[in-house]
């Protein structure tokens, strides 16, 4: 039988291990030497130059990168610096290409994000404030962004919304407002997707606004798409459906805005929340996916939304009975949990 102290102390071993093999990917990323390695297998000496890094540091990061599994070496007997290092094109997908339903570069800039501001997040612990979102940097916001960017181009046309009942219909023509947009990866997905759309996108995230700009001019669809900073709590107009994604339990006043999002609605309209997929229960010794949500709260969601100084101060773990509440108390008559398969979002309907 395992002594579970050693048990404990491998775990923590293997956390160690990830964490630091992250940054290590962060760094490559951010130096764009996956990018340099991609067009063609590099000495150290020939990454160096093609990336304009310094030479004996390229070699220890390829020695290690071709350590942890990430990159080929054509002859690990060779002398260090006549070894050629190559990126394999399934491993570039998932490290470099945005657009991919693979991609997966974001964590490493998502746990330098994270750390980056620790301390903060250890004195607001103790002061019982908050560290406003944007001192969280440009890792997190393009970290959740690239993470969710591939669900947003994949499945939401193809899988989230035909499982909501009546959406798809009331989207010919339809205005649509995007609580929450982020950088606007899902509003340039509707706009993409449903070509007599309009989408207007909020957030309180200056930084995130002029970044969903940026978004919806790469895709073509500025003339339909449009952003705006403000308060999710306080948004005004007439849309047919009302969109907030993974946006919900950030939000300082999330009764507020669900009752604006009601406010909002045309006659017939519908809001449709997808947020993170917690647990239904608090659950100790939980699966992975619970685990990723709740440390995401402490280190980031908690303390950012404590930073606005609303009603509420949610976290991450945002569970069904709370939203039905939530729901409920903005004056839906209606709050459905929808059959959508998803490993991260539970999606709801809200109407009344």
């Amino acid at each position: 039988m395992t002594d579970p102290r050693a048990a404990l102390a491998d775990r923590l071993f293997d956390g160690l291990l990830g964490a630091m093999e992250l940054q290590t990917v962060h760094l490559g990323l951010q130096l764009g030497l996956y990018a340099a390695l991609r067009a063609a297998p590099l000495t150290a000496a020939e990454l160096a130059k093609a990336a304009g890094a310094d030479e004996r540091y390229a070699r220890e990061w390829l020695e290690q990168q071709a350590t942890a599994g990430l990159l080929g070496v054509d002859d690990a007997a060779a002398a260090p610096d006549a070894r050629r290092y190559a990126l394999d094109a399934g491993t570039a997908e998932v490290l470099l290409d945005e657009a991919s339903p693979f991609y997966f570069g974001t964590p490493a800039g998502l746990a330098h994000g994270l750390a980056s501001t620790l301390d903060g997040v250890q004195e607001a612990f103790r002061s019982g404030g908050g560290v406003p979102y944007a001192d969280f940097g440009p890792h997190i916001r393009h970290g959740i962004a690239g993470f969710n960017r591939p669900m947003f181009a994949h499945q939401l046309a193809t899988e989230w919304f035909p499982a909501v009942p009546g959406l798809v219909e009331k989207l010919t023509g339809a205005a649509v407002l995007d609580l929450g947009c982020g950088l606007g990866h899902s509003s340039v997905a509707m706009a993409l997707a449903y070509p007599s759309v309009t989408v207007r996108g909020v957030d309180l995230d200056e930084a995130s606004v002029a970044g969903a700009r940026r978004t919806a001019a790469a895709a073509g669809v500025a003339d339909r798409v449009s952003f705006t900073r403000g308060d999710a709590a306080e948004v005004t107009g007439s849309y047919d459906v009302v969109t907030i994604f993974e946006a919900l339990h950030d939000m300082s006043d999330p009764v507020g805005t669900l009752r604006a999002a009601r406010a909002a609605l045309a006659p017939g309209g519908m809001v449709v929340v997808a947020d993170d997929k917690a647990l239904e229960r608090f659950t100790p010794g939980a699966e992975p996916v619970e685990r990723l949500i709740l440390a995401f709260s402490v280190l980031h969601c908690l303390p950012a939304t404590r930073a606005e100084n609303g009603p509420t101060a949610h976290g991450t773990a945002l569970r069904p009975d709370t939203l039905r509440a939530w729901a409920a108390a903005a004056g839906f008559t209606e709050a459905d949990v929808l059959d959508v398969p998803n490993d991260f979002f539970r999606f709801y309907r809200l109407a009344h």
